[in-house]
């Protein structure tokens, strides 16, 4: 690894600038397609310089911050080992489009140099940590051992509040490996600046949906190409209405088995059956009774429909 920028040095603004000049962790499950918070082609806009760059202004990210250091020092009381930070951006030797803004450096017992990341996380996460590690810090922290070369990184999580979790990563070659090459796809196409290739992230449809909004009634002649796309696309509709049927099945030879019961119980399982209440409001016999209200509170959202026929 080298030292791209030196961190003191830096305004907040520069900073941020920095994040132009490659990618760095928490871009990874953004190209991987696991980010539910920004697709594939938010992150190109950002690098190729089409929007401007701004800071997570929500109250989740705000509080990472401010418990970072938090996180930090109960890492270093339960373990003795000592946090030191890294006031620098850090680049790949090799891969220069990989830069690495760590939250620290631990030297650990066998006197080896380690990553240290800080995570906080909300209640919901809960399930996830106590797994093990959440795919996307996985790859975060795989990208910053690929960077500085390490062999090993520390990871530990405030979740919900109240939970402290301390986890250690070691090296994966293969995964790195695999980084590497997603994030050498997508930095030429950052570089060449041509669209990435759309992955399956629920937040690439929104952007798709929203970035060409604006229709022209026209028809065009698709690429030969899609048509295996179709096809494929279809076989997989298909299947999903299959499986979803068979889903209802075994639901309802479950609930047959309850009848008027609320719970049974089987081996490791616990199936439920609870009665809910729903409310709904009804706005066909709102709009036609009440017109003016219904007017005043009607949203009226615009899209695209998608759909295939043959």
């Amino acid at each position: 690894m080298r030292i791209l920028y030196h961190k003191k040095n830096l305004s907040r603004e520069e900073w941020l600038q920095c994040r132009r000049v490659g990618i760095g962790g928490s871009d990874v499950s953004i190209i991987a397609g696991l980010n539910k918070y920004k697709s594939i082609y938010e992150l190109w806009e950002e690098k190729t310089g089409e929007v401007s760059l701004k800071e997570t202004a929500s109250e989740v990210a705000y509080w990472g911050t401010v418990l970072e250091n938090v996180v930090k020092q109960e890492f270093m009381k339960r373990t003795g080992l000592k946090v030191r930070a890294k006031n620098m951006i850090l680049q790949h030797e090799k891969y220069p489009f990989m830069i690495a803004d760590l939250d620290g450096v631990v030297r650990d017992n066998t006197g080896e140099l380690c990553v240290f990341e800080a995570k906080t996380a909300i209640e919901y996460k809960k399930e996830a940590w106590e797994e093990g590690i959440p795919e996307e810090y996985q790859l975060q922290v795989q990208h910053y051992l690929a960077v500085t070369g390490y062999k090993k990184a520390y990871i530990a999580a405030l979740v919900g509040g109240n939970k402290f979790y301390l986890k250690e990563i070691e090296r994966d070659e293969e995964m790195i490996e695999l980084i590497i090459s997603m994030e050498e796809k997508f930095w030429n196409c950052v570089v060449e600046k041509k669209m990435p290739e759309p992955d399956g992230a629920e937040r690439t449809g929104e952007w798709l949906d929203n970035y060409y909004k604006k229709v022209e009634k026209s028809k065009i002649l698709l690429p030969e190409e899609s048509k295996g796309w179709i096809d494929h696309y279809l076989e997989v509709n298909e299947e999903l209405k299959r499986l979803n049927e068979e889903k209802k099945e075994l639901a309802n030879r479950l609930k047959l088995l309850l009848q008027n019961k609320t719970e049974g119980v089987v081996g490791m399982y616990q199936v439920r059956w609870n009665p809910t209440v729903t409310e709904r409001l009804n706005s066909k016999k709102l709009k036609a009774e009440q017109p003016d209200i219904y007017e005043q509170y009607v949203e009226k959202i615009e899209g695209r429909r998608f759909s295939i026929a043959g």
